[in-house]
């Protein structure tokens, strides 16, 4: 018998979803019904966070009670950090925040309540916690103690004070924002189908996210963004783009934060980090990586017709406030928890445990021969 498959389950329809809609025709991205560009422009990371778990904008009084559960959720378990501090030195940082969140659903005494309630006790304290995890990471790796949280500071200021031990600017802020709102959800990709495939074995939320980031940490999934930026410093100027470009192209090799697995036209996430990585170059006083950028694109979507995507300028926006390339990924997974955790409360909501089929296309049955039979 013979069935139909399809590589990398593409085009499959394998959930109903109201979370997220994305077309990759017109290069659209909509959150609950709310296309990303009014997001991108008018709210918060906050407000969409309550959008994408409760479907609806929040009141100015939903949004202020929501904002304080964050932040009364920011703290992370001294054990937390201790056992962070024992890895090995080399440890990948995603790993690393594999564990930190393996470890937060340890010390959680509720860590296998599955209702519905308590999923979305785990969501909050986990979209809190995850942004102090990522900074602790990093200043570990560095050598350097954790900073505490400053409630006085949205959660994407704060973000950034915790990880660079000073109160970002403005525009870092607004950047820091937008690369949160931009990141926190694009529908059944690998990371949130992942999560979506755990949670529907009804096992608790930390399992769930846990796997959703070592999905993550693929290079083919949450690590363009941090090639991008590798790339920009071995060219390392402008006036050597074009001659980078054309090796590149005469060696048949991969232009990365290019193209796009869904995107068919550009990537609409794209042109707000664009803008944001032209007023930082101006703020920090280096123009050169935006520069480069800019030329880069221009060359290479020239060169294969490819838009660029939603890494390509988050490489050198984030390099400007301060983020080291290897900690891209993770900034990644402290937006992306909030689409994870939203796709985990719809589908344990009206669940049905995920078990496709494989076509098989091994050996027809056969006999055993005994070992001593065996040529």
């Amino acid at each position: 018998m013979t069935s139909t498959t399809s590589k990398g389950l593409k085009n499959i329809v394998a959930a109903d979803s109201s979370i997220c809609h994305v077309d990759g025709q017109t290069g659209q991205l909509i959150y609950r019904g709310y296309h990303i560009d009014e997001l991108a422009q008018y709210s918060t990371f906050e407000e969409t966070a309550y959008l994408l778990y409760f479907g609806e904008l929040p009141t100015k009084e939903q949004l202020e009670e929501f904002s304080n559960q964050l932040k009364a959720h920011r703290k992370v378990p001294q054990q937390v950090y201790d056992v962070l501090k024992a890895l090995p030195k080399d440890a990948h940082p995603m790993s690393m925040m594999r564990t930190g969140v393996s470890m937060l659903g340890n010390l959680d005494p509720n860590e296998d309540n599955t209702s519905q309630e308590s999923f979305f006790d785990d969501s909050l304290m986990l979209t809190a916690k995850i942004g102090t995890l990522l900074s602790a990471i990093k200043r570990i790796i560095e050598g350097n103690d954790p900073i505490e949280p400053d409630n006085s500071l949205s959660h994407a200021a704060n973000c950034l004070y915790m990880l660079n031990g000073e109160k970002p600017s403005e525009d870092a802020e607004k950047a820091m924002d937008l690369i949160l709102i931009l990141h926190a959800e694009h529908g059944l990709n690998a990371s949130t189908f992942a999560a979506r495939v755990i949670a529907a074995t009804l096992t608790d939320m930390y399992s769930s996210i846990t796997g959703a980031i070592g999905a993550l940490k693929g290079p083919l999934h949450g690590g363009a963004n941090t090639a991008v930026l590798e790339t920009l410093k071995e060219v390392g100027s402008v006036e050597n783009v074009e001659g980078w470009v054309k090796s590149v192209r005469a060696n048949k090799g991969k232009f990365m934060g290019f193209g796009h697995a869904v995107y068919q036209t550009q990537d609409p996430r794209a042109k707000h980090l664009k803008e944001l990585s032209r007023r930082l170059s101006i703020e920090t006083g280096e123009p050169k990586w935006y520069d480069m950028s800019i030329k880069m694109e221009e060359l290479v979507t020239a060169e294969i017709n490819k838009n660029c995507n939603v890494d390509f300028y988050s490489a050198s926006l984030q390099y400007y406030m301060g983020i080291p390339g290897h900690m891209f990924t993770c900034v990644f997974a402290a937006s992306r928890i909030t689409g994870w955790c939203a796709h985990v409360l719809e589908q344990v909501q009206d669940n049905k445990i995920i078990r496709p089929k494989a076509n098989y296309v091994g050996y027809e049955e056969r006999s055993y021969v005994p070992v001593s039979d065996r040529s």
